[in-house]
């Protein structure tokens, strides 16, 4: 891609950014639902002939072209997970304070594990029985839209008075089910050119990626923080933060462990020790504003994605299945929250109905399901046409999750939440 291109897609990308963040400013909208609708809206403008040739025309071409060329080489290259994922997890991990997250861990992590096995395991199964997708296909899709969103959740969020229990609870559920749903994914792509799965290595598998992935974490984090004393320039430290980030998900993958998990460890790591240690209030404001502006970028990334991939000849070719997907999806959710909320509300941790209502509609689906979607491209046990299916179904969950439970979550937190300053348990 020639330097001009790649200057005038990333102007077209900051251009974007900043008028997605005016409507959300102006109309009291999520940011992530109104760049979904930006997306889409260039896609539908790139398929449409212009009319006319003249140069304005011609640079929007061209830029258009030149953003979705970097979409394609960031998620068939392999490199969404990897570039995008990290800066989301970190940010969010760093603002959980250690009594809210001791007292949502237990079922935080159920969600993130059991619950997505359960997700994977019901949403599979329904979605076989309704479409007559083979078992495996089935299975393959329920692994991939697994994982939630928290970053739509959280731009609701913050329009309501929300308990900081609540939002501990959906981020560390979303940061730890993005790594979970990963090694899930894996193992049933893997499991398909097997003549049967195999438990014992699946759950070793499993074990290894998770355990593995927090050990590095912490690794990282207790080395950055050894280095971290030597210095006490901002810059020094963001950077350090960066190295850090970056470093634990290189290495926790190089090793076959789960990137994700490291980095979230890290982001609590760093938020409940390095942050309250040997660190200056100017050094820690500086690392705070350069990881919300690194997770803001990210955030634009993933969910822009989203508008870019949604073909809407192909959404309305597979709309059956999608409607099917999306229902079989939402029984999926129900049939892991509400028995494991249950659970913990009888036996330690308070947790109201109300909030495994906001877990339930709040269990929204992004870019990470769409990137893994996209990956199967490169798979030989998956057929064209089977790919074709997974890649729609995907996308359009997405879509829908995000357009119905937006506004749903939005009015449900504004009944519930507004006029109750603090709602603990």
């Amino acid at each position: 891609m020639a330097v001009a291109t790649i200057e005038l897609a990333l102007t077209g990308f900051i251009l974007v950014m900043l008028v997605a963040q005016i409507i959300s400013l102006k109309a009291k909208v999520p940011y992530t639902l109104v760049l979904v609708f930006i997306g889409l809206g260039i896609a539908v403008v790139s398929t449409l002939p212009l009319l006319g040739a003249n140069p304005v025309s011609d640079t929007v071409e061209q830029a258009i072209s030149a953003i979705k060329s970097i979409y394609s080489g960031l998620v068939e290259g392999g490199l969404f997970v990897g570039l995008v994922v990290p800066p989301l997890i970190f940010e969010a991990m760093v603002h959980i304070k250690a009594p809210d997250l001791r007292a949502v861990i237990r079922p935080a992590i159920v969600l993130a594990t059991v619950g997505v096995v359960i997700a994977t395991a019901v949403g599979g199964l329904v979605l076989w029985q309704l479409t007559g997708l083979p078992l495996g296909i089935s299975l393959l899709f329920a692994a991939i839209i697994s994982p939630t969103d928290v970053v739509t959740v959280l731009e609701v969020f913050r329009r309501a008075k929300v308990p900081s229990k609540l939002t501990a609870l959906m981020d560390t559920e979303a940061a730890f089910n993005d790594a979970t749903a990963i090694v899930v994914f894996s193992i049933v792509l893997a499991s398909m050119s097997l003549p049967s799965l195999q438990l014992a290595p699946a759950v070793a598998s499993f074990g290894f990626a998770t355990l593995g992935g927090a050990a590095i974490g912490l690794a990282a984090a207790f080395v950055a923080r050894w280095i971290g004393r030597t210095f006490d320039d901002k810059t020094a430290k963001v950077i350090l933060t960066i190295a850090a980030v970056y470093g634990s998900y290189v290495f926790a993958t190089g090793l076959g462990t789960s990137g994700l998990i490291a980095v979230a460890v890290v982001g609590l790591y760093f938020g409940n020790v390095i942050m309250n240690v040997n660190i200056t209030p100017e050094a820690k404001e500086a690392v705070l504003n350069f990881w919300q502006i690194a997770a803001f970028i990210g955030n634009s990334v993933a969910f822009l994605l989203i508008g870019f991939e949604t073909n809407i000849v192909e959404i309305s070719r597979y709309s059956v299945f999608i409607l099917v997907a999306y229902l079989s999806v939402t029984v999926a959710r129900a049939a892991s929250v509400y028995p494991i909320l249950a659970i913990f509300n009888q036996v330690g941790e308070k947790i109201p109905i109300a909030w495994s209502n906001v877990a339930m509609i709040g269990g929204m689906r992004g870019a990470l399901s769409i990137a893994l979607a996209a990956s199967l491209s490169a798979s030989a046990v998956i057929s064209g046409s089977d790919f074709d299916v997974i890649t729609s179904m995907a996308l359009g969950v997405a879509f829908l999750s995000i357009v119905i439970q937006v506004p749903l979550l939005t009015q449900f937190l504004k009944k519930k939440f507004e006029n109750q300053a603090k709602l603990d348990p």
